[in-house]
């Protein structure tokens, strides 16, 4: 039996032109957003100048320590070594925000084929840079909660009071934000492993 070919394949009608034409309005308007983008670029970039009061902070209490050593009591060597750590923390939290929220926000960093290149970076979501923001709030106000205690006998009861009253508000805030992310995220969950149905024969 001969199976008969058709030598003229079926004519592909072409797109309506005005389903490709993006109005000049519109077009330009999302250009310009677009690009507006680049305005948080210096807003980044004066983070640094957070970083070096950051370090001018640190070696100032770091100098007061080794000056002092002698004559410092354990609890004030104890206090500025924890002062040290709330800016470590700090410094740490600013270095997210701008990495993250560049990459994110703004333009993706080319300079990954450095070694030195963190692998975190390119994987700290929006969510993920809030989650981190309030951990590390609370951990600072943890630091300073600690501090205080330490000091317990020469800070008044009503500001040891409002420190752990306000540590305690961070703390709930934070397990709020994980909980309201957790949320978000749910939804999304069970498309990820959807079974693929076998074709029927």
């Amino acid at each position: 039996m001969m199976v008969m070919h058709d030598d003229h394949p079926p004519a592909v009608t072409p797109p309506s032109p005005t389903a490709q034409k993006t109005p000049w309005l519109e077009g330009t308007l999302e250009q310009l957003f677009f690009r507006a983008r680049w305005l948080c670029a210096p807003l980044y970039l004066g983070l640094t100048a957070g970083l070096v009061v950051i370090l001018v902070k640190f070696l100032q209490t770091m100098w007061g320590l080794l000056r002092d050593s002698y004559t410092l009591q354990f609890d004030d060597v104890f206090v500025g070594i924890l002062d040290m750590i709330d800016l470590v923390l700090l410094a740490n939290l600013l270095l997210i925000v701008m990495f993250a929220g560049y990459e994110n926000f703004v333009s993706k960093l080319d300079v990954r084929n450095h070694r030195d290149f963190p692998d975190w970076i390119g994987h700290v979501t929006f969510g993920d840079i809030k989650i981190k923001l309030m951990a590390s709030i609370v951990a600072m106000s943890a630091i300073h909660v600690l501090a205080d205690f330490i000091r317990v006998d020469t800070i008044p009861s009503r500001t040891l009071a409002w420190s752990v009253g306000i540590h305690l508000a961070f703390v709930v805030s934070g397990l709020m934000l994980a909980m309201m992310d957790r949320m978000m995220e749910a939804p999304a969950a069970p498309a990820r492993h959807e079974s693929v149905k076998p074709d029927a024969h």
